[in-house]
């Protein structure tokens, strides 16, 4: 068992630390970790998940119980974020942020590559998934309540409209649609092009754990408030527990399924919260010292998670 954590979490934090070092020692700088993150979102990631989608079969990706559960786990932590944070001094568009951070896992950077560590190919197409969920879904809803709490009179009609542009804008999105378009025109793809997408692809994985290293090597750290910790135990507790009763108790879900979206429910914060504090002009600290915590700490919860998975399974 303990061979198992260590062969499948160790790269992953390994990684992450490289990048945290390589902050520390001056070897990449902000503008480094700023290139990182676009090589990542822009080419490698949508890469990934073109390849992952228009290879698979989509008979194969009908998991409705799978789709239930990982979003009721998702909107539920987020909605009782909203429903404990009672103080007065906090700004509604910033308790939607917070609400967010609490259910918006490090899908994409992280849990992608975790999960081809753990599950091997077979967990590639859930935990595409369930960065989709993330990075879209929950994404377009918290945008669309900010929108609806900063207009005077709910226009809806204008908030949706720039919802839908920023969701055609957006690679992560984009890329596993096309793939999911081609799969099922079962277009065939020539090996050439294949062959660079796969090689574009594969580049996802280290660098993306190597910019979050690069960011929590740059991001300062202060003192956790209770906000915070709200946060990061409805992140890396709450959530997977609601997550996995769901999975294993309630919908009818594949063991593997189950277990992609218990390690998926599991991770900590990702940078979208933060991205939309600054978006929105409001203090990203909260966002921040939730992301810095909640990945420090996912060091010793995703382990003991691995362990359980890897006798499971």
């Amino acid at each position: 068992m303990f061979a198992a954590v260590i062969d499948a979490a160790f790269p992953v934090f390994a990684l992450i630390l490289t990048g945290w070092i390589c902050t520390k020692r001056n070897f990449l700088g902000p503008s480094s970790r700023e290139g990182l993150n676009n090589f990542v979102i822009y080419l490698a990631l949508p890469a990934q998940l073109f390849s992952a989608m228009s290879t698979a079969e989509l008979a194969d990706l009908a998991q409705p119980g799978f789709f239930w559960s990982f979003a009721i786990g998702m909107f539920g932590t987020a909605a009782l974020c909203a429903l404990i944070s009672r103080d007065p001094h906090v700004a509604p568009i910033d308790k939607l942020i917070n609400s967010m951070s609490s259910a918006y896992g490090n899908a994409g950077f992280m849990g992608i590559p975790l999960c081809l560590m753990v599950f091997g190919q077979a967990g590639l197409g859930p935990s595409v998934i369930t960065a989709v969920f993330t990075v879209s879904l929950l994404f377009a809803v918290t945008i669309t309540l900010i929108e609806l709490q900063r207009l005077e009179h709910a226009k809806i009609g204008p908030t949706l409209r720039k919802i839908i542009g920023s969701m055609l804008r957006n690679p992560l999105l984009v890329a596993p649609v096309l793939g999911v378009l081609w799969s099922f025109m079962q277009w065939p793809m020539p090996a050439p092009a294949a062959r660079y997408i796969g090689l574009l692809g594969d580049a996802s994985t280290p660098c993306a754990l190597i910019a979050i290293g690069l960011f929590l090597g740059q991001t300062t750290q202060q003192r956790a408030g209770p906000e915070v910790m709200r946060i990061v135990i409805l992140k890396l507790l709450f959530q997977p527990a609601l997550t996995a009763i769901l999975v294993l108790y309630v919908f009818d879900v594949p063991k593997l399924w189950a277990m992609v979206a218990i390690l998926a429910a599991a991770l900590p914060v990702g940078t979208g919260p933060f991205m939309l504090a600054q978006l929105y002009q409001r203090d990203a600290s909260t966002s921040g010292r939730a992301i810095l915590i909640s990945t420090v700490l996912s060091v010793v919860t995703l382990s003991a998670l691995v362990a359980w998975i890897s006798q499971e399974l």
